[in-house]
């Protein structure tokens, strides 16, 4: 993968100049060699990109240089050959290096320059690609751009959304910005660990790697105790020794879940506490009209949650089509909650569900979208309550392909609500009382319409793979009781065909009706990972077809081949490292893994803020009434798609972060044991191990392997001694002791107890042919330098 580009901006703090043009006292910049009307070169194209960053689009680089017929194929062509050389990658509708920053971007403004001038650095930046870019921050006048409008002012600590252009000057950052929105002004509060001192007071230990320790007076620590997670504000900043600090909150002791969960809460910025506003206008809402509505309530429509749930925003039934044109057909109606009645376009509740992008979830607390007014009470699916919910009723055939579908705005009543193992063991033949009376008229039908819809689903051959999920379970004091895998059931699978099904309508109907919209999009994995597949699929006899045109069937075909044999985990895990991340986005490119041309998330919108969107845009678009998407929304969905896209990946580092903070806190007295692992990750710094039993991950790092000399072999995911011969590949099974436990990190530290096991003779010959620039050899401290290190 390519580096990130050298600073290259503002030497001495000037304000840069409009896109492509130096400022006066920049170096002269050679202009581009562009002929109009003629294809441009290989190079010419790279620099337009790096220069143009909102012009990268197939369409307007074609537009750029005035390119006509045969011209805009062989651009095409072009761009398809940077793209496989791993030059260019796609980033939603538009090209990028690899390395550089898309053009509409969410950033964390983290410091400011020696001039005083805002820096700030992408929310998310994936690990891989070293460093986030630094982007310096352009703040407009209070006017705004050409004197109208009032212009987003940001400081230090906010979370932006910025326009991102390259800049021009050298010497400083290589990005400049201009804020379109201030999403988040955070509080300048930090967290971490009271400690007492002697003769009171007490000292603040941080949480983060680069938190920095400080001073509590014994008149400021807000009756904190030891061991206490506590936020506090800076009360004072001297030229000398640590600043001091004031305790404003105690969260709770360190050992609690409550407090793990608030240091991933707080560390990544999540709102948690809703404004006076938004509850009182929850608070006020009544319950909906009929207005515009169809009567479903005789339609027994049920719910499927999982046991504990507290909201349920989609209910399903199931019968068969009694239509003579549709021989052996079923109709499949899903109803979801009609949230876009309570939550009105830029109202409190839509301001804050924005700012929040989706609910968070923890292993015993949800931080959610919406406040409990709403999400738990007027938009849940209670049983034999009247709600208020859009409907799709679908029509399958019998080979299981959609035929038709229709949306409504309905009134419905839910004739029960169940959980998932309660519906299954009806199915199974062990109904209760509740479900026993339910299964010839509502349960049977629904899963005989799984049945043909699993048909097509067959046909259609999604990506399939099938990785455990493990959920942790709580003592009462919130401390770990153990970590179990529910078991996958023809439940699960029934409700998620459906609300699949249902999203791709939601996005064929706004489409039909020409209707702007965020489209749930997944890309086909990059070049660049397809080639580190192949050549680690290749040291297995696998083969993977070369080409852009994968699609997922191309990679169920490898998990078939691995199914059953050793490597079966090892494969799973290297396919799915090679896919893209799904995201939102208002241009559609399908989506790779659920292998639909059309998809958008329309199924959830009590805790995902895309599905509101969509909610909204089949009001408007259907003339069902109050609620539908303003125009201010239509023009404002790419930002939107960008943020709640961050705010998405922000959720799920906050989920993983406090499970692995909750293991980690639930085996630091257990150092010294050893546990069963199998390695879950190679790299040049050492072996990530996972320990099934725990759902967590250690490092064991190359320096306590042993004495010999260790070559990490990319193409084999592999670790290996260069005398010996013994090493260790991904999936291996291993044993390893745990040498220390962080809980406030989250971190585990192995020792590796299991000896290497003998290389393939491929790795070994990978060794006698001195391939040492694939690899990297590390030594145990204290023996000679390896030769011909590289």
């Amino acid at each position: 993968m390519s580096r990130i580009p050298r600073d290259r901006t503002n030497p001495a703090g000037k304000r840069p100049g409009k896109i492509g043009r130096a400022g006066k006292d920049a170096p002269a910049v050679e202009p581009l060699n562009i002929v109009h009307g003629a294809l441009p070169s290989r190079e010419v194209i790279l620099r337009f990109i790096a220069d143009h960053p909102q012009k990268a689009s197939k369409r307007e680089l074609a537009k750029a240089f005035g390119l006509k017929g045969d011209n805009r194929v062989e651009l095409k062509h072009l761009l398809q050959e940077l793209e496989q050389e791993g030059m260019l990658q796609k980033n939603r509708k538009s090209l990028i290096r690899p390395g550089a920053l898309p053009p509409v971007t969410v950033l964390d403004i983290t410091t400011r320059d020696k001039d005083g001038d805002l820096i700030g650095r992408p929310a998310e930046w994936p690990e891989d690609q070293g460093v986030a870019p630094a982007v310096a921050i352009r703040q407009q006048s209070p006017a705004g751009r050409q004197g109208k409008g009032k212009a987003p002012v940001a400081g230090l600590g906010d979370r932006i959304l910025a326009k991102i252009f390259p800049a021009v000057d050298r010497g400083g950052p290589a990005y400049t910005a201009r804020i379109i929105k201030v999403i988040d002004r955070r509080r300048g509060a930090s967290m971490g660990v009271f400690r007492t001192a002697p003769g009171g007071g007490g000292r603040l230990l941080p949480i983060e790697r680069r938190g920095e320790e400080m001073v509590i007076d014994p008149d400021f620590t807000g009756g904190a105790t030891d061991g206490d997670l506590v936020e506090v504000e800076i009360a004072r900043l001297g030229r000398f020794g640590l600043p001091r600090a004031k305790v404003l909150s105690v969260v709770g002791s360190v050992g609690s879940e409550k407090a793990i969960s608030m240091i991933a809460i707080h560390a990544h910025g999540i709102p948690h506490v809703f404004p006076p506003a938004v509850i009182t206008e929850a608070e006020a809402a009544r319950p909906a009209s009929m207005s515009h509505r169809e009567d479903w309530r005789d339609v027994p429509l049920i719910t499927i949650d999982p046991a504990d749930a507290k909201d349920h925003d989609d209910a399903v039934y199931a019968e068969l089509d009694p239509s003579p044109d549709n021989p052996g057909g079923v109709l499949v109606t899903v109803a979801i909650a009609d949230v876009s009645w309570y939550v009105r376009p830029n109202s409190p509740l839509d301001r804050e569900a924005l700012k929040r992008g989706n609910s968070v979830y923890f292993p015993d607390r949800v931080v959610p979208m919406l406040p409990e007014r709403i999400s738990n009470d007027l938009c849940s699916l209670k049983e034999g309550v009247d709600r208020p919910a859009l409907a799709v009723r679908m029509s399958f055939s019998g080979e299981g392909r959609k035929i038709g579908h229709t949306f409504h705005r309905i009134m419905m009543k839910s004739a029960a609500k169940l959980s998932y193992q309660q519906a299954q063991a009806a199915v199974d033949g062990k109904p209760d009382d509740q479900t026993g009376p339910m299964l010839e008229p509502i349960l049977k039908p629904l899963w005989h319409a799984y049945e043909v819809m699993k048909r097509g689903r067959d046909r259609r051959q999604p990506l399939e793979l099938d990785m455990p999920e493990r959920k942790i379970l709580l003592k009462p004091d919130g401390t770990v009781d153990r970590v179990v895998v529910p078991p996958r059931l023809d439940a699960h699978k029934l409700i998620e065909e459906m609300m699949i099904q249902a999203n791709v309508c939601a996005a064929e109907t706004l489409e039909k009706k020409r209707q702007p919209l965020i489209y749930r999009i997944h890309d086909g994995p990059t070049l660049a990972k397809q080639e580190i597949l192949r050549e680690f699929l290749a040291t297995l006899g696998i083969s993977l077809a070369k080409g852009g045109n994968m699609r997922a069937n191309n990679f169920n075909g490898i998990l078939a081949k691995a199914d059953g044999t050793p490597h079966q985990t090892m494969v799973s895990e290297m396919v799915l490292r090679s896919q893209s991340q799904a995201i939102y986005g208002p241009e559609n490119i399908g989506h790779f893994g659920l292998n639909l041309m059309k998809y958008a998330h329309f199924t959830s919108p009590i805790r995902r803020y895309a599905d509101l969107i969509v909610h909204r845009a089949l009001v408007g678009s259907l003339g069902f009434g109050e609620g539908g998407i303003t125009p201010e929304e239509e023009s404002a969905l790419d930002d939107i798609a960008a943020e709640i896209s961050t705010f998405e990946r922000r959720a799920m580092a906050a989920e993983r972060e406090t499970v692995d903070r909750l293991i980690a806190h639930h085996l630091s007295g257990r150092v010294g044991e050893e546990f069963a692992g199998r390695v879950s990750g190679v790299t040049k710094s050492g072996l990530f191990v996972s320990l099934p039993d725990y759902g967590a991950d250690g490092f064991v790092p190359i320096s306590t392997l042993g004495s010999d000399y260790f070559i990490y072999d990319e193409a084999h995911q592999a670790l290996s001694g260069e005398r010996t011969g013994l090493g260790y590949r991904l999936g291996d099974s291993v044993t390893v002791k745990l040498a220390e436990a962080i809980p406030l990190a989250g971190a585990l530290r192995f020792e590796m107890i299991s000896e290497g096991r003998e290389m393939p003779a491929a790795v070994r010959s990978f060794h006698k042919a001195g391939r040492r620039d694939r690899g990297q050899v590390r030594k145990k401290p204290g023996t000679r330098p390896p030769r011909g290190r590289h």
